[in-house]
């Protein structure tokens, strides 16, 4: 069963004054340390999506085995790169069954967890696998082929939050309660490696 992961590695880290995807997590840049999470995972292809800073990020995993694209509308919103992501990933592997749509910039992600939901996919073929976190289910998340429709004309500045919202009653969650931690700003930056 084919499955992939779009890394959204897009976004320009207004909020926190400097590039996010270059921010050091023990000892690796945040970028490399998600795209090396994605890659250590069961999922067949890895997509990443760049676009501020596209040249720095690009250097960071230019020898990793990923399909790195550009999305030249990054700055509409998360939406914008899913779907570019999804184009992309379905012209390598057309009989795709699911995707799974991950961000740079939870640190705390493993490969475990992204393997458990794929390995729940696995199991119930269910559409929608989403990562339960303060009291919501989010990012990362899998969504399968019956949704892909659903996912290429997605709303950009909602992005896939939307798609979980509007399908509850079909959604399974894997528990991440390091989910909410995100680097949004410098502060929660310091939090995180003090």
């Amino acid at each position: 069963m084919a499955i992939g992961i779009i890394l959204l590695a897009a976004g320009s880290s207004f909020r926190m004054g400097q590039s996010k995807q270059l921010l050091e997590i023990g000892g690796e840049q945040l970028l490399l340390k998600s795209t090396r999470t994605a890659l250590l995972s069961k999922a067949n292809k890895v997509i990443v999506v760049l676009g501020a800073n596209e040249v720095a990020h690009r250097k960071i995993i230019k020898e990793m085995p990923v399909d790195i694209i550009v999305n030249p509308d990054w700055q509409y919103g998360m939406g914008s790169s899913i779907k570019k992501g999804l184009q992309e990933l379905l012209q390598i592997i057309p009989q795709m069954e699911a995707v799974i749509v991950m961000v740079c910039d939870q640190p705390l992600l493993t490969t475990d967890h992204l393997n458990k939901i794929i390995q729940k996919f696995e199991n119930t073929q269910n559409q929608i696998i989403a990562s339960h976190y303060s009291d919501t289910a989010g990012v990362p998340a899998l969504f399968g082929k019956s949704l892909f429709e659903k996912l290429v004309k997605v709303d950009n500045e909602t992005g896939a939050k939307k798609i979980i919202q509007e399908h509850k009653a079909i959604v399974q969650t894997i528990d991440f309660p390091d989910g909410e931690i995100d680097l949004d700003t410098l502060d929660d930056y310091q939090k995180l490696v003090r």
